[in-house]
């Protein structure tokens, strides 16, 4: 028989072991003190604790309701641990050769003209979002074809809304060094946007 603790992790409720809670515990504590420094240090332990929260929801099941030490073994493995990431030397070796990330199409709200539908196009293929618009106009001029399909992707693709989101759009792995790295990009976006 096991204590378990209920927490609330990136706004989700988890009953969690207490030996895994301890382990978790000092994980998040450790990420604290490594972003200390950073001037958005609240902004990327808020993602990262929601990246946290949205993997733990996939382990469980109606079967399994309580998370457990090896899943959180699982989930620091997949985010890194903060000595993993350093800006003076670039990408670790951790980085540089771990497998990419889950690559999933949404519509880039953050770089759209319309609807975000050519940008997020772009963002998946890698591919300057100018051409795909510049491919969606020659559509709709040639015959209309091209507003029908931009409707439906629009419809069909989702919003990336959250950071995790935005990074598996780019098929980046979803680590703290890709959650950070993101933060500080909006975070610098909206300085320029108000011109601090």
């Amino acid at each position: 028989m096991k204590i378990t603790v209920s927490i609330n992790l990136g706004g989700y409720a988890f009953n969690i072991d207490e030996d895994a809670y301890t382990e978790l515990k000092r994980y998040l504590k450790n990420l604290e003190l490594h972003f200390a420094g950073e001037e958005s240090s609240s902004e990327i332990l808020s993602d990262i604790e929601t990246r946290m929260a949205e993997l733990f929801r996939a382990k469980l099941t109606s079967y399994k309701q309580v998370i457990n030490m090896d899943d959180v073994h699982q989930i620091i493995s997949v985010l890194g641990a903060p000595e993993d990431i350093s800006d003076n030397e670039g990408p670790s070796a951790r980085e540089k050769f771990s497998s990419p990330g889950y690559h999933r199409m949404y519509r880039d709200t953050d770089h759209r003209v319309i609807g975000g539908v050519c940008s997020g196009l772009g963002a998946y293929w890698d591919v300057d979002p100018v051409i795909i618009r510049v491919i969606f106009v020659a559509f709709i001029l040639a015959g209309g074809i091209g507003a029908l399909v931009y409707l439906i992707l629009y419809i069909v693709i989702p919003e990336a809304k959250t950071t995790a989101q935005k990074i598996e759009m780019k098929g980046a792995p979803v680590n703290i060094h890709n959650i950070k790295e993101s933060v500080k990009k909006e975070v610098e976006t909206v300085r320029k946007n108000l011109k601090i």
